[in-house]
């Protein structure tokens, strides 16, 4: 993973753990469950970007070198690991 990739995954990913943390306040005090929600699906969509911005960053780096390499395995198995991680994003 790229430097700066890597810093701006990490610095998301710790405002996702503020929001979760803040989830468990909110359960924790009763909050109105549709506010509850409403935070839940804001971590989601968080979680989605940082998910977006690693698979960018692995295509960028990762498949462009199997593709650069000309190793076919290589070339295919990233592709299949690649198509494997987005079928199970979109459930």
């Amino acid at each position: 993973m790229r430097k700066d990739i890597k810093a701006s995954v990490q610095k998301r990913l710790g405002r996702i753990e503020g929001q979760v943390r803040g989830l468990a306040k909110m359960v924790e005090e009763e909050r109105y469950c549709i506010d509850i929600v409403t935070q839940i699906s804001a971590v989601r969509a968080a979680l989605r970007r940082v998910e977006e911005e690693v698979l960018k960053d692995h295509v960028a780096h990762c498949v462009e070198h199997a593709i650069a390499s000309g190793d076919r395995a290589d070339q295919r198995q990233k592709i299949s690991e690649l198509m494997a991680v987005v079928s199970r994003s979109d459930r």
